[in-house]
């Protein structure tokens, strides 16, 4: 088995590409270990010291590393752990998983809140996904769209610019009810 790494716009974060399928449908984010209870992978990977953050994508696995650790020291031991991992055969999730990632909303602005998620999965999630990461919907509220980052997404030096100048531009050109656009935490 041979895995690709690739950098990302994160230097605390590094994608890692097995060379086949690693979730079927939607993503998952492990922001702590504490979270990993339904991913092996996750757990796996979380034993490494000096991992503090796992995110799976469709065919890409994200590793973000505690600022005390060197990528140098870290990179052998994760790639031995997904190798592992996809060898023994078990599965990377446990029971079911979420298949958008966009949180639920109802109410009289359901058709703005389709058109956000709408551009959302086929301009914007696509694009992240190339640089290891995700962004789902959160909320929408008095014109102001609140979304979630991910992976490499998540405490990225340029994930700001990235919401203010690329996303926020998309949404309010294409939904003019969009005035902002702001992260919220996990």
């Amino acid at each position: 088995m041979f895995i690709q790494t690739e950098s990302t716009p994160n230097p605390a974060t590094l994608k890692f590409l097995p060379g086949q399928t690693v979730l079927q449908v939607g993503t998952a984010d492990f922001p702590s270990p504490d979270t990993a209870d339904k991913s092996p992978l996750a757990r796996r990977l979380f034993a490494v010291d000096g991992v503090s953050g796992v995110f799976f994508g469709s065919d890409f696995v994200t590793v973000t590393k505690a600022d005390a650790h060197e990528w140098d020291h870290l990179k052998p031991a994760i790639l031995g752990a997904i190798m592992e991992h996809f060898q023994s055969g078990i599965p990377v999730m446990e029971g079911e998983q979420a298949a958008s990632g966009h949180a639920e909303h109802t109410g009289e602005d359901s058709a703005i809140v389709d058109q956000i998620k709408e551009l959302l999965d086929t301009r914007v999630r696509p694009a992240v996904a190339q640089d290891g990461g995700d962004i789902t919907f959160h909320g929408f509220e008095r014109g102001v769209v609140y979304l979630h980052m991910q992976g490499a997404c998540a405490g990225c030096p340029s994930s700001t610019l990235t919401l203010k100048m690329g996303i926020e531009n998309l949404l309010r050109h294409y939904i003019p009810e969009v005035t902002e656009v702001r992260p919220v935490a996990a």
